[in-house]
């Protein structure tokens, strides 16, 4: 009866010691944290806005042998496996000639630009302009300047230099890149172009097409061509002409070759060239590819003064010394003598050698050919893919015509490129034909090209992919309910709250605890007496 009597108030006075008003507060605290902080956490991370990062721009100045053209081009900062989704915005050609033709005035370089650069200014947002990257690539002009004369090369860049640098973009130099990375870089453009890298899905999300075939790209310009594919068959992985590409997680093993002295205008300076040393007339001589009863006079100087003349040079040779030729628009002759340009004889026979004694392999699968093929099939009324027995008829009756028909048959007439188109369709010919092997039955699988879309078919597009490759990817934008330093404030001030809370509860447990074994040892004393 005494035991009973004594534990129930010590029972009642550890209960009284939970049921304070203190405790109660630390459990509405506690509670009220708990429920705040899972609600601050949730409403953060449901009731957030994710934004695209937006577009990042380049610009790339392609300095060819006869003209610059600037590319602008963009894309989205989250880029596709490492390269961005590429498209062109705008592009503006540079008044004048060639940067390489500035070799005895540099400082007359800076005045090309500026027309184009003032339009380029207003294409990209101004906050963007520190961030915008620029480049020049200068091609085979240049690498012909720099063979004849390093040091006027590289004042011209260095001019090209001084001008950038003043400019609000973040210029990243002017480069004078070889025919390899040019034959490359045209290779990636087309197929980037054609969609043989990406495609988008049902759920518009960019993939990889199955089982689509590349496509070889070949490029005339005017002082070097180029032909680039990946081959169907086995390459002899020694030559310095095979190189491997990485793009959109794959890898590509492409053939490619740059020409030079083989671009448009040097192999009709070599053609003419070749005229003069047959003709039995100091000065004037007759051409067979220029329309009949067409004629112009020309300096010495405008064939000879090049490296890839200058073994053709006469003994007797003054630049200043001017020599008529005229046109009698034969164009049986005239593809008889463009043969002449080619040293097909250095491929021995069964060879795998397109001509000069160059390793090729067969070519494969379709192919589009642009910049100077696109400019003289446009002009015969070829352009797409065609038969190779229409490219002759249509180049038969192009040559035929003389010189006052020429000028109503062409829809844009300019006299210097009007007169060459009868060389350059004989050229491409042999070019293709003789030295590449495109037989009758595979010629229509070539489509002669300047565009695809909006964009241009330039070997400025794959310089461009390739460099967004080592550009970082942007994260998305995220808009959030709460600005961080609130949400963190927040959750820093009700998780100390809930811990000082849950410090105290235990606390109080342990000091009920400690009261409770003290009342068992006196209960337990007092019933032993």
């Amino acid at each position: 009866m005494f035991t009973v009597l004594t534990r129930q108030p010590c029972e009642q006075a550890g209960f009284k010691a939970l049921s304070r008003t203190p405790t109660i507060i630390a459990l509405i605290v506690l509670l009220v944290s708990v429920v705040v902080l899972l609600a601050v956490t949730l409403i953060q991370i449901y009731n957030q806005e994710v934004f695209p990062p937006g577009l990042k721009y380049g610009i790339v100045l392609d300095a060819g042998s006869s003209r610059t053209t600037v590319y602008v081009y963009q894309w989205p900062a989250e880029k596709e496996n490492d390269t961005g989704v590429v498209s062109e915005t705008f592009k503006c050609k540079v008044k004048g000639s060639g940067i390489s033709s500035y070799g005895n005035n540099p400082q007359d370089i800076p005045a090309i630009f500026e027309d184009c650069m003032l339009k380029v200014k207003g294409q990209i947002p101004t906050h963007q302009h520190r961030s915008t990257r620029i480049h020049l690539g200068a091609t085979a002009g240049m690498r012909l300047l720099r063979l004849k004369n390093e040091t006027a090369a590289n004042e011209v860049l260095a001019s090209i230099q001084s001008y950038f640098k003043s400019q609000p973009f973040d210029f990243r130099g002017a480069q004078i890149i070889s025919g390899q990375e040019e034959g490359v870089y045209g290779w990636i453009t087309a197929n980037y172009l054609m969609g043989n890298f990406l495609e988008k899905n049902l759920w518009h999300m960019w993939v990889h097409p199955y089982g689509v075939e590349t496509t070889g790209a070949l490029d005339l310009g005017g002082a070097s061509t180029q032909i680039a594919f990946v081959p169907g068959e086995r390459v002899r992985m020694k030559t310095n002409d095979t190189v491997q590409v990485s793009l959109y997680g794959y890898t590509y093993t492409l053939y490619t070759h740059s020409f030079q002295c083989y671009g448009r205008n040097e192999a009709e300076k070599r053609f003419l060239a070749m005229l003069l040393q047959n003709s039995s007339y100091a000065t004037n001589v007759t051409n067979p590819c220029y329309p009949w009863n067409y004629s112009t006079t020309s300096t010495m100087g405008a064939i000879f003064d090049s490296l890839c003349t200058m073994k053709q040079r006469p003994a007797s040779y003054n630049p200043k010394d001017t020599i008529t030729f005229e046109g009698t628009g034969d164009p049986l002759l005239c593809r008889e003598k463009v043969a002449s340009v080619f040293d097909f004889k250095a491929c021995r026979h069964g060879q795998a050698c397109s001509f000069d004694g160059i390793y090729q392999p067969k070519v494969h699968g379709p192919f589009v050919a642009f910049s100077g093929f696109y400019y003289t099939a446009s002009a015969l009324n070829l352009s797409g893919s065609s038969s190779l027995e229409d490219f002759n008829s249509s180049t038969w009756y192009f040559c035929s015509q003389n010189w006052s028909q020429l000028q109503l048959l062409l829809p844009k007439f300019n006299e210097v490129y009007a007169r060459s188109y009868c060389f350059s369709a004989h050229y491409i010919y042999h070019l293709l034909v003789n030295g590449y092997k495109f037989t009758e039955d595979i010629w229509p699988q070539i489509n002669f090209e300047n565009e695809v879309g909006n964009s241009s078919i330039a070997w400025s597009l794959g310089y461009m992919l390739s460099l967004t490759n080592q550009i970082p990817a942007e994260s998305p934008l995220i808009h959030l309910p709460i600005e961080p330093p609130v949400f963190v404030g927040l959750l820093a001030f009700f998780a100390a709250a809930a811990l000082l809370c849950l410090v105290f509860l235990l606390y109080l447990c342990s000091v009920s605890r400690t009261k409770k074994h003290s009342v068992h040892a006196f209960d337990h004393a007092v019933d032993s007496e």
